[in-house]
């Protein structure tokens, strides 16, 4: 059986499920799945570069670590084809701590009997999502001033695998690119 739907987790409600339960931190939550999320940091780490921008979310919602995971592989893939390796560094800038739940329903014929419904069921952990507000950023794109087209195209990737609208802000070297406020 597959995954539910992204839709039935986007929104955020309650306080975040992360790592402990109970009233007194009195467990840890058992059988929470591995992150997909691969690399946080991509590209030239140790290299200075004069242009930043950002991927910012608009609204509230819940990103799972696979949509984060889907838009950094197409962001690198990308960047690594228009600008080269060595000419950027990209970086996720949020980590899926929150754990998702699902209380499995049977859909066949005769299930009612088979299954309490909605009596005890707080659900077993199935995904993991990073929770964002409006305005934090999503990854980030580092490169040299004649590369900035190049890094608007890469995040512009990756904008479709996103869950919530987002825009694209630069962070540093506006003044290299005249759009000071």
């Amino acid at each position: 059986m597959g995954k539910r739907p992204a839709r039935c987790y986007t929104k955020v409600v309650g306080p975040a499920y992360t790592r402990t339960q109970g009233r007194r931190n009195k467990g840890y939550i058992r059988g929470i799945p591995g992150s997909k999320v691969v690399m946080y940091d991509m590209g030239a780490k140790d290299k200075e570069f004069e242009i930043a921008v950002d991927m910012v979310a608009k609204e509230k919602c819940h990103i799972r670590h696979m949509a984060l995971e889907a838009g950094r592989q197409a962001i690198n893939r990308k960047l690594q084809k228009l600008v080269g390796r060595g000419e950027y560094h990209l970086t996720l800038r949020t980590h899926p701590h929150h754990v998702l739940r699902e209380n499995k329903m049977m859909a066949f014929a005769g299930a009612d009997r088979m299954q309490d419904g909605m009596r005890r069921s707080f659900g077993k952990p199935t995904d993991r999502a990073s929770r964002i507000a409006p305005g934090d950023a999503i990854f980030t794109a580092r490169v040299s001033a004649k590369n900035y087209e190049h890094a608007v195209a890469a995040l512009k990737a990756a904008r479709a695998k996103m869950p919530t609208p987002v825009y694209f802000e630069v962070t540093k070297g506006k003044d290299l690119l005249g759009l000071n406020d």
